[in-house]
């Protein structure tokens, strides 16, 4: 290299050549590795005039078609290398797409191999456009996306075979809750009777069909003028929790038959459960048992009742009262060789409802965030407000809040109402 100021040396012209000697050698090579990467590039490269005739075609995307080079420069447009469908989609989309935007990329479409075969493809394309402006040629990548379509069929396997699973999960979900329901029914009276002088209702609300309840209720009679009723809750959920409840209520109508003093059936049922699940898995129920006696000359109901460790029965009076009916000293039942329990009498005048409830209402969660109890006053202050109507209203209105308390209620409910029929105006006008 020759300094300024300075007439050039004897070397200079040796290291020119030194200097330009590898240059050259480096952009042939640059030159030589350009065309190689075109024509043997991982994807297919094409170059069209925009009637669509293959100008240029690179080696890879003609391997892929198992063409010669020779047969398709010139002699074929781009739709040739196209199945049938994607020449439709070219024509009607593709192609005037690309002549309103200049460029399109990503389009999935097939190519014919020579042999009939077909491969699946992502297409690129974008428009060369001379100085002017004009629109010269089209230049087009293409991508082998056989693997991709493999993955996507695998996928689209997996997530067929995901929603069959999901669809016999829930025809097998369908067909345990039926199941459920029918043995859940089967620990529940089919109606309740028709009883001379008394009004009757009742209603069973499980908190999930996935599960069994261990709530129970049943009237049924017990001599001429006299019916027995009772209602509870046995601890626990599923099948044990359902076969605890089927060993109550054979026992409670048995021991009813022989004495149906309240306190002797709960005595009863008290030694029944004691025995039956000493040991390591006790088992014990909360339960009200009771007897009616109507009088059709007054229209009075007696009631004669006592509870095991369960929420107190709620009577609501004709004239608009509302109160609890103390059942003191009633433990839970089962949980002790021998246990005392209390009894109560009431009389229901007519127009008054004795209400039954298992603690599903009492204990249901209320509030936004669900963490406050709706409680006994709760319970009180809303039969109150349906003091004096029948039985199966109070039941109906009962039905209506636990629907408002929603997925608040975590344990399931059972409601019996018993009531004594108003009088109708010309019965009071007779007597």
């Amino acid at each position: 290299m020759c300094r300024i100021g300075q007439e050039p040396g004897p070397h200079d012209a040796d290291n020119e050549d030194d200097e330009e000697g590898p240059t050259a050698a480096f952009a042939a090579l640059l030159e030589d590795s350009v065309e190689e990467l075109y024509e043997n590039a991982p994807c297919g490269y094409l170059s069209t005039l925009m009637d669509g005739t293959i100008a240029k075609i690179n080696g890879t995307l003609l391997a892929w078609l198992g063409q010669e080079r020779d047969a398709v420069v010139g002699r074929m447009r781009f739709t040739d290398l196209l199945t049938v469908g994607g020449k439709l989609y070219h024509e009607t989309h593709f192609s005037p797409l690309l002549r309103m935007q200049g460029e399109l990329s990503g389009i999935a479409l097939e190519i014919k191999e020579a042999g009939g075969g077909r491969i699946p493809v992502l297409v690129s394309s974008v428009v060369k456009h001379g100085g002017g402006g004009e629109p010269q040629l089209i230049r087009t990548t293409v991508f082998d996306a056989r693997d991709r379509r493999a993955y996507e069929e695998e996928l689209l396997g997996a997530r067929k075979a995901a929603e069959q699973a999901r669809k016999e999960a829930e025809a097998d979900r369908a067909r345990l809750q039926d199941a459920l329901a029918v043995l859940q029914q089967s620990l529940l009276p089919d109606s309740l009777p028709s009883v001379p002088g008394l009004d009757a209702a009742a209603h069973y609300r499980t908190a999930s069909p996935d599960r069994l309840g261990g709530d129970f209720y049943d009237l049924f009679p017990i001599d001429a003028d006299r019916f027995a009723f009772f209602l509870g809750d046995v601890c626990g959920k599923g099948p044990q929790a359902a076969a605890v409840t089927s060993l109550t209520r054979y026992t409670l109508r048995a021991a009813a038959v022989h004495d149906p003093d309240p306190v002797s059936a709960l005595t009863t049922l008290n030694q029944v459960l004691h025995e039956r699940y000493t040991g390591g898995d006790p088992r014990y129920c909360t339960t009200i048992f009771g007897t009616l006696a109507p009088d059709p000359a007054t229209g009075r109901v007696t009631v004669h009742l006592a509870a095991g460790g369960h929420p107190p029965a709620l009577v609501l009076r004709g004239n608009g009262k509302t109160e609890y009916l103390p059942t003191p000293g009633g433990l839970l039942v089962g949980v002790l060789p021998t246990a005392t329990f209390t009894a109560a009498t009431t009389v229901l005048e007519p127009g008054d409802t004795l209400l039954l409830y298992t603690d599903g209402l009492t204990e249901a969660r209320t509030g936004d965030d669900r963490t406050a109890l709706y409680g006994e006053e709760a319970l009180l202050d809303f039969a109150a407000d349906h003091a004096g109507r029948s039985a199966q209203d109070v039941i109906q209105a009962l039905t209506g809040l636990l629907d408002d308390l929603g997925d608040g209620l975590d344990d399931d409910t059972a409601l019996l109402a018993l009531g004594a029929p108003a009088l109708t105006p010309r019965t009071e006008a007779t007597a």
